[in-house]
């Protein structure tokens, strides 16, 4: 991938906008959701752990803590909890019963898209505000942030 032709000065602009904006959105908009849901929501490890494995079911524990990014006793605990609470699942391997395939339940399912519905109302309201050059620029940018977050990502393991 070629460097970037942008000056330092405007790519550390852009770092410093996007490491002020992007947590002050993050909350702004955990607050609405917390607010609005049915039922208590989880802490904000034990979403994204049930976001992972609704996007890779049947995945282990050590492959959630490393796309997670955190460690494997840590999400065994979280799995743990909300496994008592009915939301995952654990099914052991045929090949070996040391390890254990995550599933959603039908209950977290329902509890993620109801979150999923509550985060997309918000964000959809609050881009009726905007203007369509706006909204324009930020439905461009999405694909930048998803680049960027893969960076990220891939730069913390």
């Amino acid at each position: 991938m070629p460097a970037p032709s942008a000056s330092v000065q405007d790519i550390d602009r852009v770092a410093s906008e996007l490491a002020a904006c992007l947590p002050a959105l993050h909350r702004a908009l955990e607050r609405q959701v917390v607010r609005d849901s049915p039922s208590p929501k989880p802490p904000e490890g034990q979403v994204a752990l049930l976001r992972y494995v609704a996007q890779r079911s049947g995945a282990t524990v050590r492959e959630a803590a490393e796309a997670l990014m955190m460690k494997p006793n840590n999400v065994s605990a979280m799995v743990s909890h909300l496994t008592r609470r009915g939301l995952i699942e654990r099914k052991q391997d045929a090949a070996d019963k040391r390890i254990a395939h995550l599933y959603l339940t039908a209950t977290a399912q329902r509890e993620l898209a109801e979150v999923r519905r509550i985060e997309e109302a918000h964000i959809a309201r609050a881009l009726h505000s905007l203007t369509d050059g706006e909204i324009g620029a930020l439905g461009t940018v999405t694909g930048a942030l998803t680049s960027l977050t893969r960076h990220l990502h891939s730069a913390a393991l």
